[in-house]
């Protein structure tokens, strides 16, 4: 199985909690987590489009929000079944859509955090 890549923001306390959450999950090291905040890091897409959204490599398609989040949870055997489920065109749309709510409320989530 190949690894899933997820890129975050790590200057996000949001995107940080969650991640160590997913580094505790992921036993099997099955995700290469890479933080894209610093000036310097190396990204397949645009640097500022990638800290504006979520997004995973899955077998080499680069995929974003929650489409990259089903990626993640399928390479977690605790979340596989919601990953599998979300390979559902109408779920993943549903989740697109909250996705998409959630990032209109990020900024002041991760003022909370700070």
């Amino acid at each position: 199985m190949a690894k899933i890549i997820v890129w975050y923001d790590g200057a996000c306390p949001l995107c940080i909690r969650e991640i160590a959450l997913m580094r505790r999950l992921d036993r099997r090291s099955a995700i290469d987590f890479r933080d894209i905040a610093p000036a310097d890091a190396v990204c397949p897409l645009d640097r500022q489009l990638m800290l504006a959204r979520f997004h995973a490599s899955e077998e080499g398609v680069i995929l974003s929000g929650a489409a990259a989040f089903a990626a993640m949870w399928r390479a977690i055997p605790l979340l596989k079944p919601l990953g599998l489920i979300a390979r559902n065109r109408l779920v993943l749309q549903l989740l697109e859509r909250l996705y998409n709510r959630f990032l209109i409320i990020r900024p002041r989530l991760q003022k909370l955090l700070d």
